[in-house]
Formats: C-alpha cells, sequence, structure tokens
C-alpha cells in the first residue's frame, strides 16, 4: 500500500512566526487550499472541553481553521456532539455555555458554535456503512450535512482506548447518544436507584415503554428498550446511565467504522496538535499534569496515518517526572522490560493498535506514512 504523507512542525517560533502563523503554513503545505471550499458548510470537529478541564485545545487554534476555509469561500462551524455520561456538556444548552466559558465563542472563533446532535443528542442521521460491528452509523445530523469535514484534534491519552487521536475525535465525537452508546455498550441503560426520585421523565419520554415506575424509584426494561437514549437527556437527576460492557476491542472497531461512516464520501482533512498529553480524555472535569513533553503539530488528508504518526513521535519522547505515565513506569518497570508505547504504560488494560489496524482494514487509511517535516 502506498504510503500516505503526513506533515509535521514543532512548537518552535520565531519573531517572524508564531505559532498561529505556522499552523496555517503547515495546513497549507498539507494541500489545504487543494479543497473547493467554496459556499461549502465546513463542519470543523473538535473537543470544546468538560467545564473544569484545561488541557483542551485552546480556541486561537480553531480561529487559524476557520479563517483560512473563509479565505477559500467557504462557510465554517466548530461542531460536536453530546455526550453520553453525565457532566457539563449532556444536551446542547450546556454543551454551548461550556464551550463559551472555554473560550469558543463566535468573537473568539471567527465562526459559530452547531451542537452536531441537537438539542438532546436525538438530532441523528443514518450513515449505512455495512460494517463488521456497525451495519448503521447514527452520526450527529449537523456533522453529515456538512459538505466539507475537518477534524481538529487534540492527541492526549485515554483511559479506555489508550489515546484520544483523529479516529476518536472523529467515530466517538461525531455519533449522536444513541451512536455513543453503540460504540461504548450493549444500548442498555440503567437507573441508578438512590439517584432516581422517580419523577417519571424517563417514562415520558420513552416511545416503547422500557422506564417503568416500581416503589418511587425507575426501572428499565431492557427486552424493551432499544438504546436510543432520550431517557438519559430528560432525567433531572442524571440518575439514568449507559452500562459501559463492551470490550476495550469492540469499542476500537466501532470507533472505525464509524469514523469511515463520517469521512466517506466527501471532502475531509485532518489536523492534530500534541501538546498539553494529559492521561485521560478532555472529557474529564480536571486534568493531570501531561505524560510526556509538547511535540508539535500535523496535518493530513488521511487520518489513520496521522493517528499512527502522532503515536510513534509521542513515543519517542522521555516521561515527564511525577506523571501518571512516569509514575507507572517505575512501579512496574520489571514487567514492561524494552516496553515503549506509553501510552499502554498509563492505562495497561487498553489497546489503541487494533483501532488504526481495523481502520487500515475497512478502508479508511493506511498506517504507513511519510513524514514530512516542515
Amino acid at each position: 500500500m502506498e504510503k500516505a504523507n503526513v506533515y509535521f512542525t514543532t512548537f518552535k517560533a520565531t519573531r517572524e512566526e508564531n505559532l498561529l502563523k505556522k499552523l496555517h503554513r503547515l495546513m497549507k503545505t498539507a494541500g489545504f487550499e487543494t479543497i473547493d471550499f467554496e459556499e461549502k458548510f465546513t463542519a470543523i470537529k473538535l473537543h470544546f472541553g468538560e467545564y473544569g478541564n484545561l488541557a483542551f485545545l485552546r480556541p486561537n487554534y480553531a480561529r487559524v481553521v476557520a479563517d483560512y476555509v473563509k479565505e477559500l469561500g467557504g462557510r465554517p462551524f466548530l461542531t460536536d456532539c453530546n455526550t453520553l455520561y453525565v457532566g457539563s456538556r449532556k444536551n446542547a444548552l450546556e454543551h454551548m455555555e461550556t464551550a463559551y466559558i472555554n473560550g469558543f465563542s463566535p468573537y473568539q472563533t471567527g465562526c459559530h458554535v452547531i451542537i452536531g446532535d441537537g438539542l438532546k443528542g436525538t438530532d441523528e442521521t443514518l450513515v449505512s456503512i455495512d460494517g463488521e460491528y456497525v451495519k448503521e452509523a447514527k452520526i450527529g445530523t449537523a456533522v453529515m450535512d456538512a459538505d466539507v469535514f475537518i477534524s481538529l484534534t487534540h492527541f492526549k491519552g485515554h483511559e479506555m482506548t489508550g489515546f484520544g487521536g483523529a479516529l476518536k475525535n472523529i467515530g466517538m465525537g461525531c455519533g449522536s447518544r444513541t451512536g455513543k452508546m453503540e460504540q461504548h455498550c450493549d444500548g442498555k441503560p440503567s437507573a441508578d436507584l438512590e439517584l432516581c426520585v422517580g419523577c417519571g421523565a424517563c417514562r415520558r419520554i420513552c416511545a416503547h415503554g422500557a422506564p417503568v415506575i416500581e416503589h418511587g424509584k425507575a426501572v428499565i426494561d431492557h427486552e424493551k428498550c432499544v438504546g436510543c437514549g432520550r431517557c438519559l437527556a430528560v432525567c433531572p437527576k442524571d440518575a439514568i446511565q449507559a452500562d459501559f460492557s463492551d470490550s476495550v476491542a469492540a469499542l476500537n472497531y466501532k470507533i472505525a467504522e464509524y469514523a469511515f461512516a463520517v469521512c466517506k464520501d466527501r471532502p475531509c482533512f485532518h489536523v492534530s496538535l500534541i501538546c498539553d498529553v494529559s492521561p485521560n480524555c478532555d472529557c474529564h472535569a480536571e486534568n493531570d499534569i501531561p505524560i510526556i513533553p509538547n511535540v508539535g503539530m500535523l496535518a493530513s488528508f488521511d487520518p489513520v496515518a496521522l493517528d499512527q504518526a502522532c503515536a510513534d513521535l509521542c513515543n519517542q519522547m522521555p516521561p515527564v517526572e511525577g506523571s501518571m505515565l512516569s509514575d507507572n513506569l517505575e512501579e512496574h518497570q520489571h514487567e514492561h522490560e524494552g516496553e515503549c508505547d506509553h501510552f499502554r504504560m498509563t492505562h495497561p488494560d487498553t489497546e489503541w493498535r487494533c483501532c488504526v489496524a481495523h481502520a487500515v482494514k475497512i478502508g479508511l487509511g493506511t498506517d504507513l506514512y511519510e513524514l514530512i517535516r516542515i
């Protein structure tokens, strides 16, 4: 298979070229201007960061991408889909408020924020892919309505997938609430009886009669439940939660297939910034110290090659003293002699390579790349 071009530059800057100008030059060199943006709605998919987390990408980087799209005649918007878990981004109003608090306002970024799957995470487009694990991906409608798709990814560690790169930003990030449930688990939520107050909001929203109120508490009949996730959105006490029961491998395979659904049949471009590499996802309401030093900025038309290149560059870096990675290396050094996979060392139960391998298998991209330094 032919190698994909992945363009790379460090975070070193000069008086003549700051990091924002350098990102623009990286994208231009990688071929950004070969995309026809004229009057095209352009989705820029990124993570706005959970409230309390400070590791997410600065909105200044999003401004560079949005301004470049507008310079080429496009109509950009920033987007992400609502979360499956309980947090500050579980519906569009809270999600947009969090985005604005974290600096992603139209005045800062030069374009609007549109939550991809609507107010309650139920605005979805069904994308037929007939995959090995996913037959019909459930993607946020605003994401699929876009003519051009751009992923702007904060590359970091992740407690379930090893790292959060372009594939996860696209696959999991663009899934509607139902889509996220399909990727994460068997799609059957349950009610926490300690939190439930028996208000019946879940019962009223369900079209299938799955939730019932017994002895003043909600119980969800999994035989009737179709896993749509609407009950999660309406519960006033956040008592309904998904059961994260799928294996790590199955989760990664589904992420790859969802990413394929998002990217197929339209122009796509991908940017990843390896900075503030926290051990956990930006979905956390906190962030630990980075596990490695900052590496640089990368861009490619191939999200698979981009993830592989990012992982390889990260694994060449020394661990940050006192980080989760450093502590794990010190504690388990005798068990992992010769181990150079920083992400598995940070979260030993994860396996990111199966996501990349499955993405290659289904034709999303290649893990063979030519790293072009600028």
